[in-house]
Protein backbone atom coordinates (compact mmCIF):
# COMPACT_ATOMS: atom_id res chain seq x y z
CA UNK A 1 0.00 0.00 0.00
CA UNK A 2 1.38 3.19 -0.84
CA UNK A 3 0.57 6.71 1.00
CA UNK A 4 1.33 9.97 -0.41
CA UNK A 5 1.70 11.06 2.91
CA UNK A 6 4.48 8.58 3.84
CA UNK A 7 6.27 9.37 0.36
CA UNK A 8 5.76 13.19 1.01
CA UNK A 9 8.01 12.67 4.17
CA UNK A 10 10.24 10.13 2.97
CA UNK A 11 8.95 6.42 4.25
CA UNK A 12 6.69 5.49 0.92
CA UNK A 13 9.61 2.32 0.82
CA UNK A 14 8.38 1.45 4.62
CA UNK A 15 5.54 -1.19 5.29
CA UNK A 16 2.96 0.67 7.55
CA UNK A 17 2.91 -2.38 9.59
CA UNK A 18 6.25 -1.88 10.42
CA UNK A 19 4.71 1.91 11.71
CA UNK A 20 2.04 0.52 13.40
CA UNK A 21 3.86 -2.16 15.72
CA UNK A 22 6.40 0.79 16.45
CA UNK A 23 3.54 2.99 17.57
CA UNK A 24 1.88 0.27 19.31
CA UNK A 25 5.16 -0.18 21.57
CA UNK A 26 5.09 3.59 22.19
CA UNK A 27 1.63 3.32 23.09
CA UNK A 28 2.49 0.50 25.74
CA UNK A 29 5.81 2.40 26.94
CA UNK A 30 3.77 5.44 27.13
CA UNK A 31 0.86 3.14 29.15
CA UNK A 32 3.85 1.33 31.66
CA UNK A 33 5.11 5.59 32.56
CA UNK A 34 1.73 7.04 33.39
CA UNK A 35 0.63 3.97 35.62
CA UNK A 36 4.24 4.53 37.55
CA UNK A 37 3.40 8.20 37.61
CA UNK A 38 0.16 7.70 39.34
CA UNK A 39 1.31 5.20 41.78
CA UNK A 40 3.88 8.15 42.68
CA UNK A 41 1.02 10.53 43.31
CA UNK A 42 -1.00 8.24 45.04
CA UNK A 43 2.28 7.54 47.55
CA UNK A 44 2.52 11.33 47.64
CA UNK A 45 -1.61 11.57 48.53
CA UNK A 46 -1.14 9.52 51.23
CA UNK A 47 2.04 11.39 52.75
CA UNK A 48 -0.16 14.62 52.27
CA UNK A 49 -3.18 13.50 53.94
CA UNK A 50 -0.64 11.97 56.99
CA UNK A 51 0.63 15.86 57.11
CA UNK A 52 -2.28 17.36 57.42
CA UNK A 53 -4.63 15.27 59.54
CA UNK A 54 -6.38 17.32 61.76
CA UNK A 55 -4.55 20.34 60.25
CA UNK A 56 -5.98 23.19 58.60
CA UNK A 57 -4.06 26.24 56.90
CA UNK A 58 -4.20 28.92 59.84
CA UNK A 59 -2.31 26.13 62.07
CA UNK A 60 -0.29 25.18 59.83
CA UNK A 61 0.74 28.76 59.78
CA UNK A 62 0.85 28.50 63.52
CA UNK A 63 2.79 25.80 63.85
CA UNK A 64 5.68 27.19 61.02
CA UNK A 65 5.60 30.35 63.14
CA UNK A 66 6.13 28.38 66.31
CA UNK A 67 9.18 26.64 65.15
CA UNK A 68 10.73 29.89 63.65
CA UNK A 69 10.37 31.60 67.04
CA UNK A 70 12.24 28.37 68.46
CA UNK A 71 14.62 28.74 66.34
CA UNK A 72 15.72 32.36 67.19
CA UNK A 73 15.74 31.23 70.65
CA UNK A 74 17.90 28.11 70.00
CA UNK A 75 20.15 30.66 68.47
CA UNK A 76 20.18 33.66 71.54
CA UNK A 77 20.69 30.30 73.79
CA UNK A 78 23.91 29.19 71.55
CA UNK A 79 25.01 32.67 71.37
CA UNK A 80 25.03 33.35 75.22
CA UNK A 81 26.30 29.34 76.32
CA UNK A 82 29.51 30.40 73.81
CA UNK A 83 29.70 33.40 75.54
CA UNK A 84 29.67 31.94 78.72
CA UNK A 85 32.13 29.12 77.76
CA UNK A 86 34.23 32.00 76.72
CA UNK A 87 34.23 33.50 80.10
CA UNK A 88 34.58 30.18 82.11
CA UNK A 89 37.69 29.70 80.36
CA UNK A 90 38.99 33.09 80.36
CA UNK A 91 38.56 32.60 84.25
CA UNK A 92 39.60 29.21 84.74
CA UNK A 93 43.32 29.92 82.87
CA UNK A 94 43.76 32.16 86.00
CA UNK A 95 43.09 29.48 88.94
CA UNK A 96 45.09 26.80 89.80
CA UNK A 97 45.31 23.76 87.76
CA UNK A 98 48.50 22.30 88.28
CA UNK A 99 50.06 20.72 91.68
CA UNK A 100 53.19 18.94 93.15
CA UNK A 101 53.69 17.91 96.91
CA UNK A 102 56.46 16.73 98.17
CA UNK A 103 56.25 15.15 101.72
CA UNK A 104 59.51 14.72 103.73
CA UNK A 105 61.44 14.76 107.70
CA UNK A 106 62.92 17.94 107.74
CA UNK A 107 65.20 17.15 110.28
CA UNK A 108 65.90 12.98 110.58
CA UNK A 109 64.89 12.84 113.90
CA UNK A 110 60.90 12.93 113.63
CA UNK A 111 59.08 10.24 111.79
CA UNK A 112 56.00 10.45 109.66
CA UNK A 113 57.23 13.00 107.07
CA UNK A 114 55.44 16.12 108.46
CA UNK A 115 57.42 18.58 106.62
CA UNK A 116 56.15 19.06 103.03
CA UNK A 117 56.48 21.17 99.87
CA UNK A 118 53.23 22.79 98.00
CA UNK A 119 53.27 24.04 94.76
CA UNK A 120 50.41 25.56 93.14
CA UNK A 121 49.91 26.77 89.45
CA UNK A 122 47.83 28.02 86.77
CA UNK A 123 48.16 27.52 83.12
CA UNK A 124 50.52 29.95 82.67
CA UNK A 125 52.93 28.82 85.51
CA UNK A 126 52.49 31.46 87.90
CA UNK A 127 51.22 30.42 91.50
CA UNK A 128 53.56 29.70 94.65
CA UNK A 129 55.46 27.20 96.21
CA UNK A 130 54.14 26.88 100.57
CA UNK A 131 56.91 24.81 102.22
CA UNK A 132 55.99 24.12 105.84
CA UNK A 133 58.43 22.81 108.27
CA UNK A 134 58.03 20.47 110.76
CA UNK A 135 60.46 20.18 113.90
CA UNK A 136 60.52 19.64 117.68
CA UNK A 137 59.96 23.28 118.74
CA UNK A 138 57.02 23.68 115.99
CA UNK A 139 55.67 24.17 112.51
CA UNK A 140 56.83 26.96 110.03
CA UNK A 141 55.71 27.50 107.25
CA UNK A 142 57.40 29.63 103.91
CA UNK A 143 55.78 30.93 100.68
CA UNK A 144 57.77 31.74 97.56
CA UNK A 145 56.34 33.19 94.64
CA UNK A 146 56.82 31.59 90.70
CA UNK A 147 56.42 33.92 87.64
CA UNK A 148 56.49 31.68 84.68
CA UNK A 149 57.81 28.68 86.41
CA UNK A 150 60.84 30.47 88.17
CA UNK A 151 61.51 31.78 91.30
CA UNK A 152 63.62 34.66 92.42
CA UNK A 153 64.19 32.95 95.36
CA UNK A 154 66.97 29.95 95.88
CA UNK A 155 64.75 26.76 96.10
CA UNK A 156 65.61 23.95 98.49
CA UNK A 157 65.53 19.99 96.97
CA UNK A 158 61.86 19.22 97.86
CA UNK A 159 60.68 22.88 96.35
CA UNK A 160 62.56 21.85 93.36
CA UNK A 161 60.69 18.39 93.14
CA UNK A 162 57.41 20.10 94.33
CA UNK A 163 57.54 22.60 91.34
CA UNK A 164 58.75 20.24 88.74
CA UNK A 165 56.07 17.89 89.96
CA UNK A 166 53.51 20.86 89.43
CA UNK A 167 55.05 21.67 86.04
CA UNK A 168 54.73 18.03 84.77
CA UNK A 169 58.80 17.69 84.50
Amino acid sequence: MNSQILNYIGLGNIDIGYILIGMAVLILIFCILTVIQMMKISKLKKKYSVFMQGKDAKSMEQDVIGLYEDNKFIKVSVEKNKKDINELYRKLESSFQKMGIVKYDAFKQMGGQLSFSLALLDENDNGFIINSVHSTDGCYSYSKEIRNGQCDILLGEEEKQALDMAMGD
